[in-house]
């Protein structure tokens, strides 16, 4: 039945041009009934969320509601919290305001829907940014990609597993079944059979740096979202003493199982994607829409490596991790065979460059949109890297063979030209800056160069690590630079003309060599607008140690950097700058966390979608089949690295595409 609410609410909003979806639901923890709760229908958007309708539950913990939709609407995200009430399980006899459970549902109600514990978790993880007090609110785009990955973690219908959380990529190949479950039984414990001395240290654990005590549970689940790493062991000593170990060793009476049998060192929940050709991707780059495009170095299930190979394809993925581009190729055309560092979206097309030194341009479904032969260089060019894209539409190409720049002003294919600039040394990353300065890494030196794109023979020159890769640009126009290697380490001997591969494979041998004596190589460095550089120098920033043969790295909305830690197998969170987000004594370049798992393998890529949700690309797996000349046989197809790992909620959200700075939303 609907309450008294409910049905002005439903007189309110029946306006002629609008109908009305009548959906049914039941609040429950502990898998029992939640009597009396208040649950509410909301709309999300940029500004304060949409009350729709309103009612309370019975005594099964059952409900009714309406969701209203107007044709002239597009883009509802839709979400239900389930306030206060009486625990059927639980030993308090009286109604509990600090229980908030929150289901998230996108654009449309859906028949059925159970609000309990883990709809709280998948929730509140994936919407972690814009979850303010026990609202929702951000920017549309984000919204709408925050709900379309809760589906992945539970599902909305039956309040249990989603379906991408316990397929075989997910549900033994990483902690997040274990980390999800483990938190669900902290919010039954919170509702059930905690006392107030419990529940008040678990609204201190759940405490984001900086930030007020939550209130509730939806509040603390956020707080722990947003920050994990925080007080894992705060939280996981909560979790033992609600659940404590039987000594005979048997199964703790923790509600959701499998829960965490060791203390994490977060709890952080993510999820790894593939299908569509992925396959030891590199450069990721979102569309304008929040889709995920990557080239991929090698094809999916061939035995490649550096020494022999079959070039991948290129990689489109939903924001909701689901494969968009064929299997195993992925999308081809105009020649290209393998990618590389180079991918870029622009406003309205996708570039790619090629080991064979192809490049491609197709739209966003993946059709090429020209010929090899639209393009105007007569040079057999080979070993593309890095693409730049400038925010007045500009394309930069990093020609890593021939120390060379290709040129396309306003994106445009056939004004393209080759551009000879001093200092080049197997160019691989480009940036261009407000002050229209393009900023190239060179992967044979240690060195980063920067000219004006209207005057490319003034070169300015800077010294970082040696084996330079990826560049980033923050919102304050200081370039970020990965370094594989530190400036005390003895540089590889290269010989000039060596092919991409080749480079790659006596790089890591001289790497591998330099890690196997007991050193850690690899370095951060940043560089003001004005070319001065941020302390420490010459050696940079190397996050306290777990920096290890970074590769990639990007920026989020809130100016903090996103690492690629390739040898780390890991995504390495360090302090942007951005003095006052952080606590106090923490400065730029210092280690916030190492963020590990079996999902992350060798990582080059990392990047940050409109929900603030930290994607990384597997590049490599196993290093002998990628380096090997005569690779085991069994493992011969582990070279490259397995699908896309994403962090929820684990950054600030960030406007695509990424062209030029960084864009946070406001």
């Amino acid at each position: 039945m609907l309450g008294t609410f409910a049905a002005a609410a439903l007189s309110s909003h029946a306006a002629p041009a609008a109908a009305a979806d009548l959906f049914s639901g039941q609040v429950l923890i502990a898998r029992s009934p939640v009597s009396g709760s208040t649950v509410t229908l909301w709309s999300a958007g940029t500004g304060a969320p949409k009350k729709l309708d309103e009612t309370h539950t019975s005594a099964d913990g059952r409900f009714e509601i309406r969701s209203f939709f107007h044709g002239d609407q597009k883009n509802f995200d839709l979400y239900l919290t389930a306030r206060g009430g009486h625990v059927t399980a639980g030993k308090r006899t009286s109604d509990d305001p600090a229980l908030v459970l929150l289901a998230v549902l996108g654009d449309r109600a859906p028949g059925k829907v159970v609000i309990n514990e883990l709809t709280t978790v998948a929730s509140a993880f994936t919407n972690a940014r814009f979850i303010k007090g026990d609202t929702i609110s951000g920017n549309e785009l984000g919204l709408q990609v925050a709900a379309g990955n809760v589906p992945n973690l539970v599902d909305l219908s039956t309040g249990g597993w989603g379906s991408v959380l316990v397929d075989p990529l997910n549900s033994t190949q990483n902690t997040t079944l274990a980390n999800f479950d483990t938190l669900g039984s902290l919010a039954t414990a919170f509702s059930t059979t905690a006392d107030d001395a419990w529940r008040g240290q678990f609204l201190k654990a759940a405490t984001p740096t900086g930030g007020t005590a939550p209130a509730d549970i939806l509040q603390a689940i956020a707080g722990i979202a947003r920050e994990s790493y925080a007080h894992p062991k705060d939280l996981y000593a909560l979790f033992d003493q609600a659940y404590p170990q039987p000594k005979d060793g048997s199964r703790r009476a923790a509600p959701f199982v499998p829960y965490l049998a060791y203390v994490p060192s977060d709890f952080s929940l993510m999820l790894s994607f593939a299908g569509g050709g992925t396959y030891s991707a590199g450069r990721l780059m979102f569309d304008a829409n929040g889709n995920l495009w990557s080239g991929q170095n090698w094809m999916a299930g061939s035995q490649s490596g550096v020494v022999n190979s079959i070039g991948g394809g290129t990689l489109k993925m939903s924001p909701n991790g689901a494969a968009l581009s064929p299997p195993i190729t992925g999308f081809t055309g105009m020649g290209v065979d393998g990618v590389g560092w180079g991918t870029a979206v622009t406003r309205d097309k996708v570039w790619v460059t090629s080991f064979n030194g192809k490049i491609g341009v197709m739209d966003f479904n993946g059709n090429p949109i020209g010929s090899e032969s639209d393009f105007p260089f007569k040079e057999k060019l080979t070993g593309l890297m890095g693409i730049g894209v400038a925010a007045n539409g500009d394309v930069w190409i990093a020609d890593g063979s021939d120390n060379q720049l290709l040129y396309f002003p306003g994106g445009r294919i056939k004004d393209g030209r080759i551009v000879k600039v001093a200092g080049l040394k197997s160019p691989f990353d480009i940036v261009i800056d407000p002050q229209n300065r393009v900023w190239v890494s060179n992967s044979q030196s240690d060195t980063v160069i920067r000219f004006s794109a209207s005057d490319p023979t003034k070169v300015d020159t800077y010294r970082v690590g040696i084996g330079v890769r990826a560049l980033a640009l923050d919102s304050k126009g200081n370039v970020w630079v990965v370094s594989n290697m530190s400036l005390n380490e003895p540089p590889p001997k290269i010989p000039d003309g060596a092919s991409i591969m080749e480079q790659f494979k006596l790089a890591t041998q001289a790497m591998v060599a330099y890690i196997d004596a007991g050193h850690v190589t690899g370095q951060i460095n940043m560089i003001r607008p004005d070319g001065s550089e941020a302390a420490p120098t010459p050696l940079g920033f190397t996050g306290s140690g777990a920096i290890s043969v970074p590769w990639g790295l990007n920026v989020d909305g809130n100016d903090n950097v996103w690492v690629g830690n390739m040898w780390g197998r890991s995504v390495t969170l360090l302090a942007g700058d951005n003095g006052g987000v952080h606590a106090a004594g923490v400065k730029t370049g210092d280690l916030i966390h190492n963020f590990q798992s079996g999902s992350i393998e060798m990582v080059t890529d990392v990047a940050i979608d409109p929900a603030g949700d930290v994607w990384a690309a597997n590049n490599w797996n196993v290093v002998d089949s990628a380096m090997a000349t005569d690779p085991l046989r069994p493992q011969s197809t582990w070279g490259g690295g397995h699908g896309i790992t994403v962090i929820y909620g684990a950054a600030a959200p960030v406007k695509p595409p990424r062209m030029g700075l960084v864009q946070p939303y406001p």
